[in-house]
């Protein structure tokens, strides 16, 4: 499941600049890219770790993913456009992260089969928090920003490690704004997942710098038509100068030049994060409902 080519779907999204319509197959075919963005990710930490630290098991179209402890990659993704997991197999994955002292998350786009809630709910699980997915079509050509003292450029191996920094300390201090996340990871859990999907997923890496010094950063993975902008951040003291605008126009060009047709974003309701990219022309595509089981138990509540 690797990084693949952009090609472009002409009946995927809106070219006409009015708002986007998203349909059951096009968020079948994020859900998609999401999948093999957290298999790339999750295998990458069993490979760090070693073998038979984790696990990925197929779910009906989607990915039960246990990288390590306290990831954000644990979780249950892409579920709902390829029938309901039954019983059986909704017990072997509780199981599996009960084995490793883990609670079950299940991100379940509110496009797919809403059978999968009801039973999720039978099941003891919670609906927990929300996260909205975001899309922008990649249409015609996208102007590049650069802020004043503010260079955006590609990021290459040699500042990976000043890269990751300026990433892990942008996750640290998130914007109060809008509905508080209902995780919190390590900073060094954090660093830990970033570099195993730069490693695996096939990223391409953005830097901001002023004088010097690496003040931002940003990612994207381009496959099957779609630009996954894939982390932004800045470090706190230059927030407030337009870099996450500059770092997203850079992407955009770029994904549309390779022949995206989409770009994608996943953000928390109300965000700091989520008014930015509407304000440079996103639209809300739909919302994942974050629903949580504790393990120990399996079955039905």
């Amino acid at each position: 499941m690797g990084s693949q080519p952009c090609r472009r779907y002409s009946s995927a999204v809106d070219m006409t600049g009015q708002p986007l319509f998203c349909d059951v197959d096009l968020a079948a075919r994020i859900e998609r890219a999401e999948v093999e963005l957290v298999s790339h990710g999750s295998a990458a930490a069993h490979r760090r770790r070693g073998e038979g630290s984790g696990f990925l098991k197929p779910v009906m179209g989607g990915v039960a993913s246990f990288a390590e402890d306290d990831s954000p990659l644990n979780k249950v993704a892409g579920l709902g456009f390829h029938g309901v997991p039954d019983d059986g197999l909704l017990d072997e994955i509780e199981r599996a992260f009960a084995d490793r002292g883990a609670p079950v998350q299940v991100e379940l786009a509110h496009l797919g089969d809403p059978d999968i809630g009801a039973r999720l709910t039978e099941r003891g699980y919670r609906l927990t928090s929300f996260e909205n997915v975001l899309g922008f079509s990649l249409s015609g050509e996208h102007p590049r920003f650069e802020p004043d003292g503010i260079d955006i450029r590609t990021s290459g191996d040699e500042e990976f490690e000043q890269w990751l920094e300026a990433i892990a300390d942008g996750f640290a201090h998130p914007d109060a704004q809008g509905v508080a996340s209902h995780e919190e990871f390590p900073r060094e859990v954090i660093a830990a997942a970033v570099r195993d999907l730069v490693s695996a997923a096939g990223m391409r890496r953005y830097s901001a710098v002023c004088e010097g010094t690496v003040v931002g950063g940003a990612s994207v993975r381009m496959t099957d038509g779609i630009a996954q902008l894939t982390g932004a951040a800045t470090a706190p003291s230059h927030r407030r100068r337009g870099v996450q605008t500059a770092l997203l126009a850079a992407r955009l060009a770029d994904a549309a030049a390779a022949g995206c047709d989409l770009a994608v974003v996943t953000t928390q309701p109300g965000s700091k994060s989520q008014q930015n990219v509407q304000r440079q022309g996103f639209h809300l595509l739909y919302t994942r409902a974050v629903l949580v089981k504790q393990t120990g138990t399996t079955g039905r509540a």
